[in-house]
């Protein structure tokens, strides 16, 4: 007889906290030796959302990782050989950022849409603390959303002080394995407990001196919502670099590049220097951003690094 499955819904390390979802009644396990040598490149084998086979001793022993219908992945611009899962078995991902405190930087939230477009998880970009710069940035949110919604991906403005934008993203998140990520201080922790006060992930502050993020949240974690389906809270990111991905493909996962590339002349095209490029000239007409073109190539150029 097959040992049972659970569900990861917590990674401290080498302790994990599992539960057969949708039931919610969690148990300590730890990770049979074997199991995780096979993540040699991988900096933990065992994800948050990812499915497991345990033996049911006390504790509990996880025995095999079941196979993943998708995972969000980043190799960090430190270890370029290693690479860490975010999570696993995702439904949606929602990438939470500030226009400012901290200030966005559009390549890193460029470099997360891909890879979740790598994986086929929908994506969903939530714009923070709007209450606090919506009278002075009124066109920069403008700009951005035009950006993003050209692009393809919807874009929610949300305050947790107001309650703007927040009951849709509860509504959005119910039945569903919820990851919200993003740069340390943009106010994913904030947002979760908006989303269930009865929740407490830790919620830190912003460094005055560098309007950087404090590092709060330092585990992965998945919380259920009492209005129904889980969140995944993931620690603050600050790098990003892409896995798996060849460079000669990563415009295909630029809903608007790969619309546009069916016009190019030659096939394969880098849409850097070929004539006749559709993706370029569309870049020229406006039609295409040149924030996330100039992203695009970015990725190329940090795809020669890592090589």
């Amino acid at each position: 007889m097959d040992n049972p499955t659970a569900t990861v819904v917590k990674n401290a390390g080498s302790h994990y906290l599992l539960s057969a979802l949708p039931q919610w009644e969690v148990f300590p396990a730890v990770l049979r030796g074997k199991v995780r040598l096979k993540g040699s490149s991988i900096t933990n084998p065992v994800a948050v959302g990812d499915v497991v086979r345990y033996d049911p001793e006390s504790p509990a022993v996880i025995t095999e990782i079941l196979p993943r219908r998708n995972y969000v992945i980043r190799r960090s611009t430190n270890l370029s050989r290693q690479a860490h899962i975010i999570a696993a078995n995702v439904d949606r991902a929602y990438i939470v950022v500030s226009l400012f405190f901290p200030e966005v930087k559009l390549p890193f939230l460029d470099r997360i849409l891909v890879t979740c477009n790598l994986y086929g998880i929908p994506a969903t970009i939530v714009l923070s603390k709007t209450d606090m710069y919506r009278e002075m940035a009124a066109e920069e949110i403008a700009h951005f959303r035009s950006i993003y919604e050209g692009a393809g991906y919807p874009v929610i403005e949300t305050s947790v002080r107001t309650g703007e934008g927040i009951a849709d993203i509860r509504e959005a998140c119910k039945g569903c394995v919820n990851l919200f990520s993003g740069e340390s201080g943009v106010g994913k922790s904030s947002l979760i407990k908006a989303l269930d006060p009865s929740l407490d992930p830790k919620i830190g502050a912003i460094s005055s001196a560098h309007l950087q993020g404090k590092h709060t949240t330092s585990l992965y974690e998945m919380y259920p919502l009492a209005s129904g389906g889980y969140v995944i809270d993931s620690p603050g990111i600050r790098g990003f670099g892409l896995v798996d991905v060849e460079k000669e493909e990563i415009a295909r996962y630029f809903p608007e590049m790969l619309r546009a590339a069916a016009g190019c002349r030659f096939t394969p095209c880098t849409h850097t220097h070929e004539p006749g490029c559709a993706v370029k000239a569309a870049v020229d007409a406006g039609l295409i951003s040149a924030e996330r073109y100039n992203s695009y190539l970015g990725m190329l150029e940090e795809d020669k690094k890592f090589r």
